[in-house]
């Protein structure tokens, strides 16, 4: 079964890598890395390291992809960080436990009902002491969530599949889920029958011929967080592509089904381009002496499996994304699920980075639909304060889309020089590359990089909700000074005003320029000379920043005076207060006008200090043009009516 989202984003799911917009691309991203989520979803809570430090696992299974089962032996090294009387792994209760050795003899253990394996050592491991365990264990791995542990055909032939992230490991072998606990190195052996091949992280050292079976020996060398680890099985068609890099050529190894092997061809050879990419904006590929690879799989969307992502499709921006996860997510991965966008945010990001420099006939668009799909909902934070939903860790709007646009905002705020420099520097840092972070990781680097403070905009983009709304009046003297007003609202409460710089562009005919206005609270006015008159004004013309629903009214010809209406909250959904400073107290005449000039709403009111209040409630939504009446002057405005937000 696959869970699609219906509404939004990028580019056409063909078979091959095809530069496009599919707008149900992005969500079907986040879903394919959803899954494998067990029903019982757990937060990380309690018992961060269990006393122990997982160092290395052999493990060694025999599956059949025509089977659903599995059956094999996990020998877990771990370095004791207290002294410790008991190990605890995580095992779903759905698989039966046979053994449990401790160099060479049989330990008691109680696998009970949470999925937890708990084994008694026969005597206090001292701190410091590394030892270790074996399990062998045989069953059918449960079928909780979208299941961690698939099946399934491709033209007729059996395919088998792992995908655990985040708590699925847990549901076909023995391991700790802690995302601080990665593991130092591993070998994988996997016995199938002879017909397949086994994809795996690492390198293939060694294929053996064991009578109708073989078994695959896949080596890796670098530290591993559990949910990464996987194997997919089937009759493979094999062949490499390579991404030559500064410091050394990186193999390209792809595992895709024989009867899409043109359209994977096409479709892999992008990864080239966009290693490169990435290689020169955030360091050197994270495995480097290893490999990077691609396995087909029955899921839509994909999964970063470290060194060979799991990919049901070829499209360009997922093949991005899956490979952008080996720096972010793979190299540093988020310490805790409610960072999930320092996952999901960097990938999307960097997706979209492929656009920007490799087809750059998209970026615009990329940032348009962007835009759009988070601000279709007026609520949401990147922060994700509910770890128990699959939806909600793993939302396209939220986690993905919403984390890739707060990244690109912080690289407008720092400047391109500091924003790639941090983030090279919370990958290369020492206590995070290799390991997990936290957001205020990331925020720390980012502000050392670019000297400044990022409190507030974390506070505002992280932590709250929603986006701004802008209303831009302006106008222009006769000796050409030109004065902007600058109103905002936002549309959730958690978060009452977003302070950005915010970019405006004057233009006319061939003549422009580009002005930063510091924006720090609502109806801020900025004043500045112009050499030539403007016949347009756009706000945020290159889409840096998220907001939606903006106006901007330029003051006609008719007030001769300097000082602008001023209109807050616009767009409005029932009262709005209109504000000029020449009205004092006395009466004012309100027009309102529809987008067919026609007269839909007269009101005589009076002012107080040049205030006055407009009930705007019976109105249908829409686009109104105001005119206002006080004595000789006239002011002119354009008002947005929205329903209920």
């Amino acid at each position: 079964m696959r869970t699609l989202l219906a509404f939004l984003l990028l580019a056409g799911a063909a078979a091959h890598a095809q530069v496009g917009f599919d707008k149900c691309l992005l969500p079907e991203i986040a879903a394919g890395e959803g899954r494998g989520y067990a029903a019982q979803l757990r937060a990380l809570a309690g018992e961060p390291t269990r006393g122990f430090d997982v160092k290395y696992h052999r493990l060694e299974w025999t599956v059949d992809p025509a089977v659903r089962a599995i059956a094999g032996t996990v020998t877990t090294w771990f370095l004791a960080v207290n002294d410790l009387d008991a190990l605890i792994l995580d095992l779903s209760d759905t698989l039966t436990v046979d053994q449990v050795l401790h160099h060479g003899s049989a330990l008691p253990f109680l696998h009970g009902p949470g999925d937890t394996l708990f084994i008694p050592l026969p005597s206090t491991l001292v701190a410091g002491t590394l030892d270790s365990i074996s399990v062998t264990y045989h069953g059918v791995p449960s079928s909780s969530g979208f299941g961690s542990f698939g099946t399934g055909d491709h033209d007729g032939v059996p395919v088998l599949w792992t995908l655990s992230q985040p708590f699925g490991a847990q549901d076909w072998w023995p391991c700790k889920q802690d995302l601080f606990d990665k593991i130092d190195s591993i070998d994988v052996w996997v016995t199938t029958p002879a017909a397949y091949r086994v994809a795996g992280n690492g390198l293939l050292v060694q294929e053996e011929v064991l009578g109708a079976e073989k078994r695959y020996h896949w080596r890796h060398r670098y530290p591993i967080a559990h949910y990464l680890i996987a194997i997919a099985v089937t009759n493979y068609a094999v062949y490499s592509d390579w991404s030559p890099l500064p410091a050394g050529t990186v193999e390209v190894l792809n595992y895709v089904y024989p009867e899409e092997l043109a359209d994977a061809q096409a479709g892999t050879a992008i990864s080239v381009p966009q290693m490169q990419l990435f290689n020169s904006l955030f360091g050197t590929y994270p495995f480097l002496s290893e490999k990077y690879g691609h396995a087909r799989f029955n899921w839509g969307g994909g999964m970063e499996h470290q060194t060979m992502s799991f990919m049901g499709a070829w499209h360009f921006e997922l093949v991005a994304h899956e490979l952008a996860h080996q720096w972010f997510g793979n190299k540093v991965t988020c310490g805790s699920w409610q960072d999930i966008w320092l996952n999901e945010g960097f990938a999307t990001y960097l997706a979209g980075l492929c656009y920007q420099y490799i087809a750059s006939e998209w970026w615009d668009v990329w940032k348009f639909n962007n835009v759009n799909f988070i601000t279709s909902e007026p609520d949401g934070s990147v922060f994700c304060p509910d770890t128990t939903s699959v939806a909600r860790i793993f939302s396209p709007r939220l986690s993905y889309s919403k984390g890739a646009y707060v990244l690109h905002m912080l690289r407008w705020v720092l400047g391109d020089t500091a924003f790639f420099a941090g983030s090279r520097n919370y990958l290369d840092d020492p206590d995070l590359a290799y390991g997990a972070a936290l957001t205020p990781h990331l925020q720390a680097h980012l502000e050392a990089a670019g000297g400044t403070t990022l409190d507030g905009f974390f506070a505002d983009w992280y932590m709250g909700e929603g986006h701004p709304s802008y209303t831009l009046t302006w106008t222009q003297d006769a000796g050409g000074l030109v004065t902007i007003w600058l109103d905002q609202i936002t549309s959730h409460p958690s978060v009452t005003f977003f302070e950005m710089p915010v970019p405006v562009r004057l233009k006319h005919a061939a003549q422009d320029t580009l002005v930063v206005l510091d924006h720090q609270f609502s109806g801020q006015a900025f004043t500045f000379p112009l050499s030539f008159t403007p016949d347009s004004v756009l706000l945020d013309p290159d889409r840096w920043l998220l907001h939606r629903d903006d106006v901007v009214v330029r003051v006609g010809d008719v007030m001769r005076s300097r000082e602008a209406l001023r209109i807050a909250p616009n767009p409005v959904v029932d009262r709005v207060e209109l504000f000029h400073p020449t009205w004092g107290n006395g009466p004012v005449e309100c027009l309102l006008f529809d987008g067919l000039g026609r007269l839909v709403l007269q009101r005589n009111a009076s002012a107080t200090a040049g205030r006055l209040q407009l009930d705007l409630s019976t109105l249908a939504a829409g686009t109104y043009r105001l005119q206002m009446r006080s004595g000789e002057r006239r002011c002119f405005a354009q008002v947005v009516k929205v329903g209920e937000r």
